[in-house]
């Protein structure tokens, strides 16, 4: 939990976006998508476009 200067806006700033990639992916309900993210952190990954897959351009 934050409190004190911007972090405050900064942290809604961030809930927001998440809640709208959510949404943007079909989530219908937030709240229990949230939970089953916090259960099993790794279905969050695909969600922020960062997947397991080896870099074929060796880079």
């Amino acid at each position: 939990t934050v409190h004190t200067g911007t972090a405050p806006r900064a942290m809604a700033t961030l809930r927001n976006l998440a809640i709208g990639a959510l949404k943007t992916l079909g989530a219908h309900n937030i709240a229990k998508t949230t939970r089953a993210i916090h259960d099993e952190p790794r279905q969050a990954l695909p969600i922020l476009g960062i997947t397991n897959d080896p870099d074929t351009y060796g880079t």
